[in-house]
């Protein structure tokens, strides 16, 4: 009998409607279209707004959405695993928040926070518990409310988030499909370059502290470039070597969502044609934790069963990760999906 494996058998997604554009951007901080287009890649990022609406909010579209697709009850869920930056509060779980939104009650959860790489170590571990047998069907969401964390006075980091939800589900399957190999790696020597300087055990809040606006993202831009630039690439090229993938072979590049300059310094590296890489950034800015499940969301419909994925990502702390997947189904076999394409 073949090894059991987690396969990808569904994906959900949610992105709010208000669309904070560029020329939009342009009347609130020194920046404009061309300089943003130029440095990032992005045209418009996608806003929650309203009164006490946060991260679970998001997710438990994403999820509500997840089981709607896949025919599957919330009784069902064994395990709801969150990847999240911006969780709802520091506890409980934003995991456990989102069950209760969608009404998953046999189900134990729990957040994991690795930076933007925070979706690809989740769902890396959460394959693990597929492939050991303990559990059948698992949800693993990526979501980030990071309108929330952003200081729009700072020309530098407010152009490059936005907010977003994606879910996928994960069963278990003996056929030459699903999740077969990951590369997972972090460095803290990362950690100065990118944080949230106050807020946790280091630096409770204080007046202070909000005074000096130290609840923002805090990015030294050049370095976190340069690493992300090496680092994802390397991943992606490894993962190729390990499994003999040429480009040919290999149907699709999932590339964390950050900047356009390294999404193409990654292609490039592994040899592949931009139709080869979802690219969606334009559209959503950096989602962070869901930037991978929305590019497999938008794309789910071109999607067929036994393509080959790499999926690789960069994130604070430093973090960065490959996946490699088999596709597990025919994705223009799902009905209509739900979301907005429009440029």
């Amino acid at each position: 009998m073949s090894r059991m494996r987690a396969a990808i058998t569904g994906v959900g997604g949610y992105v709010p409607e208000y669309r904070l554009t560029n020329e939009e951007l342009s009347r609130m901080v020194d920046t404009s279209d061309e300089w943003i287009m130029t440095r990032i890649g992005i045209k418009e990022r996608r806003i929650l707004k309203g009164e006490g609406k946060a991260t679970s909010d998001m997710a438990a579209e994403a999820v509500k959405q997840l089981l709607l697709k896949t025919n599957t009850t919330p009784a069902e869920i064994d395990l709801i695993i969150c990847a999240v930056v911006t969780p709802d509060m520091v506890f409980p779980a934003t995991a456990n928040i989102i069950a209760d939104k969608t009404e998953i009650r046999n189900a134990f959860g729990f957040d994991l926070n690795a930076g933007c790489s925070s979706f690809l170590f989740a769902l890396s571990t959460a394959s693990k518990f597929i492939e050991t047998g303990s559990y059948k069907k698992v949800i693993v969401v990526g979501a980030d409310k990071m309108s929330s964390i952003v200081d729009y006075t700072d020309r530098a980091t407010c152009p490059i988030f936005g907010d977003g939800a994606g879910a996928v589900m994960l069963e278990p399957t003996n056929e030459d499909v699903g999740i077969i190999d990951s590369i997972l790696q972090s460095d803290g020597v990362g950690r100065i370059h990118l944080h949230q300087k106050a807020g946790g055990s280091l630096k409770p809040p204080t007046h202070e502290t909000i005074d000096a606006r130290e609840h923002y993202i805090y990015q030294e831009g050049q370095p976190v470039f340069k690493w992300a630039v090496s680092k994802m690439a390397d991943v992606s090229v490894e993962m190729m070597k390990r499994h003999n993938l040429s480009s040919d072979k290999l149907q699709w590049l999932v590339p964390h969502q950050a900047n356009m300059r390294i999404i193409e310094a990654t292609a490039n590296r592994m040899g592949l044609d931009k139709n080869k890489v979802m690219i969606n950034i334009q559209r959503y800015g950096n989602t962070t934790s869901a930037t991978l499940p929305l590019c497999l969301w938008e794309w789910e419909h071109q999607l067929k069963k036994g393509d080959n994925l790499i999926l690789a990502a960069f994130g604070a702390g430093f973090t960065w990760g490959s996946i490699y997947l088999k596709w597990a189904y025919d994705g223009n076999q799902i009905g209509v999906s739900t979301h907005d394409k429009s440029e």
